[in-house]
This record gives C-alpha cells, structure tokens and sequence, in this order.
C-alpha cells in the first residue's frame, strides 16, 4: 500500500492528544491533534538532542506557547509557530475548548 490513512477521533488519547504518527506508519516526523479542554497545558519540553523542530497550528480556541520561559505568543484560530529544537516550549489553552496541531521532524 501507497498510503495510510486513519481518523484521529478513534486513535487512543493520552491528556488530550491524539498521536498519530505510529498510526500513520510515519518514519521521519510526528503529527499530534490535541482536542484541548479549558485551562489544558501541554509539557514544557524541548527537542535538541533530537534535532527536531516542531509547528504549531491552531485550528480552533485560543492558546498561548511559551517559548524559552519567556516568550509568550498567543494565538488565534488560524495562527502558526515553529519551534526550533533547542528552543523550549509549552503549549497552554485558554479559557475554551481548543484544537491545536502539532506537527515535528528532524
């Protein structure tokens, strides 16, 4: 087979998340769709010694990230930010529910 195709919505969740990249057989970047309930935070966590930069998208809500514990940038529906690997970073939902994308490679 060519592709692999599979619904988030009957993936296992864990906090919130549903990762797919197992799913999905991917083998060089990770796709997560988190359905984010209010005042949800994500781990504060960076990706250095993996070389792996992440992308994140908010499809719906409001959330803000923290970059570096210092940084923060808050988006709307529509907004997208990448995140270098030696940067850290962690994702907080604000007061809706929210779906945020997240999506990483090397």
């Amino acid at each position: 087979m060519s592709y692999t195709k599979v619904n988030y919505e009957e993936t296992e969740t864990s906090h919130g998340m549903h990762f797919l990249r197992d799913e999905l057989e991917c083998t060089d970047h990770g796709f997560t769709v988190v359905d984010a309930e209010p005042g949800w935070e994500g781990p504060e966590h960076e990706h250095d010694d993996q070389d792996h930069e992440e992308v994140y998208f908010l499809v719906d809500g409001e959330a803000t990230v923290t970059i570096d514990n210092d940084d923060d940038v808050s988006l709307e529906p529509g907004d997208a930010v990448r995140i270098p690997p030696d940067a850290t970073r962690q994702i907080v939902n604000g007061d809706t529910d929210s779906q945020i994308i997240l999506t990483g490679a090397p």
